[in-house]
């Protein structure tokens, strides 16, 4: 078993979730020995969602893949203004990746007009 801590991401290696690739962010780790995540890819497309996941599960291995344990990235502010910006893309019916790539740009501020 290994610590689980805020930041680190995981990809979910249930059966019914390996097609869809569903990779969780830990973004809190509850007394209650639960984490709160948010789904930062899914092939599904319930990007943006949160979930309450066991920590126990977590730390097992055979169920939940580590797939980076440093959090510079993720307690980057800019962050989470990309990851909020391409969830919403991928929330709208016929998406492209023109339209990933303009909300990723304006939600940087690339264009002068950061969003937070």
């Amino acid at each position: 078993m290994r610590a689980v801590r805020e930041w680190q991401l995981f990809r979910d290696l249930a059966p019914d979730m390996r097609d869809r690739d569903r990779r969780l962010r830990v973004t809190a780790v509850g007394e209650d020995g639960r984490a709160e995540c948010i789904v930062e890819h899914d092939l599904d497309g319930t990007i943006g969602r949160t979930a309450k996941i066991q920590v126990r599960a977590l730390s097992t291995p055979a169920k939940f893949e580590l797939l980076e344990d440093d959090g510079e990235t993720a307690a980057n502010p800019l962050y989470t203004k990309l990851l909020a910006a391409l969830a919403a893309v991928h929330h709208t019916p016929c998406a492209t990746p023109h339209d990933c790539a303009h909300a990723a740009w304006h939600a940087l501020g690339f264009d002068g007009e950061a969003r937070g």
